[in-house]
């Protein structure tokens, strides 16, 4: 048996930061970008600014309370050094506050692609697409940086995080749509509500096939390398003791399961141009299916890294 230093609430804070800039770094591109979204495209922004300081205060609190003394998570912003905690927290500090200050202006009952904050608005998200995605990238950069763990030791390992951290924000946004969305019969709010969806749905697709290519970019880095992270490795590969979670939960469930079936979504459209319908059962049950694959993504990757130590000195 392993004693793991690092459980499930420095797990959850990984994704949970991950989700939050997932979703925020999703809701700028959205508002800045525009993507074809037409007038659903306030709507998609907002849904991802709202959800995305939620969870990433949520997983910091986890964190900070896992240190037994939280008081001491204080010092970490006394001064500024080059140390990935250090950066880090700064980085979470920043991206914190801005995603609340950028959430609010969603708030009032007036606001709308043209409101009297819509200038703020729009120089908030320039400032949190590649603040959210800095986010994303450090969780994969703070494993790396501990040399004496070969299994986090890889230069893919803040890809394959970001990926997935923009591939759960959008999960989270189709997730929240479902609920929250208002239920209209007239004909040029479902249509565009469809082109919104189809967008969301294409993007995750594009976002998953990414993360796949990088997952197997990351297995093959660990197994043509000599050494401990070829042992490490071993870990998640079929025989090892994490082998069923990330092939079952990560790469089966989380990937190649959603992927599939976004595919059979926007294929018609995508190749034959016909009608997008977006289906509230998968709208539920792909999402769901993502974010339970993010989670568990981040549990093997834990949970892996600290079961196999050196081998050799």
């Amino acid at each position: 048996m392993h004693e793991l230093t690092w459980g499930l609430p420095v797990i959850s804070y990984f994704f949970l930061a991950g989700l939050g800039a997932g979703a925020i770094t999703v809701s700028g591109s959205v508002l800045l970008r525009k993507g074809g979204f037409g007038a659903s495209r306030f709507a998609v922004a907002r849904c991802g600014a709202l959800i995305g300081p939620i969870p990433v205060m949520l997983g910091t609190f986890l964190i900070v309370f896992e240190l037994g003394q939280p008081f001491r998570a204080l010092n970490l912003f006394h001064l500024i050094n080059l140390s990935p905690m250090s950066i880090g927290s700064w980085f979470l500090n920043i991206f914190i506050t801005m995603s609340v200050l950028y959430a609010m202006t969603f708030l009032p009952p007036s606001a709308g692609p043209g409101d009297r904050l819509a200038p703020f608005r729009r120089v908030l998200a320039w400032i949190l697409v590649p603040l959210g995605i800095g986010v994303a990238v450090y969780t994969g950069i703070m494993l790396g940086a501990m040399p004496s763990r070969p299994f986090w030791n890889s230069p893919i390992l803040a890809a394959l995080f970001t990926l997935s951290a923009l591939s759960s924000g959008v999960a989270s946004i189709i997730l929240a749509g479902v609920f929250f969305r208002r239920k209209s019969n007239d004909v040029e709010i479902r249509a565009d509500y469809e082109n919104s969806s189809y967008l969301l749905v294409t993007s995750d697709a594009l976002l998953i096939a990414g993360e796949l290519m990088v997952v197997f970019l990351f297995l093959l880095f660990g197994h043509l390398t000599i050494g401990d992270t070829k042992y490490a490795i071993a870990t998640i590969m079929p025989g090892g003791p994490l082998a069923l979670l990330f092939w079952g939960l990560v790469v089966g469930i989380g990937l190649l399961i959603p992927l599939v079936i976004e595919l059979f979504q926007v294929a018609p459209k995508l190749l034959y141009n016909r009608e997008f319908k977006s289906l509230v059962s998968l709208e539920v049950a792909i999402p769901v299916a993502i974010l339970i694959g993010g989670f568990a993504l981040r549990y093997v990757i834990v949970v892996a890294g600290q079961i196999t130590a050196p081998t050799t000195l």
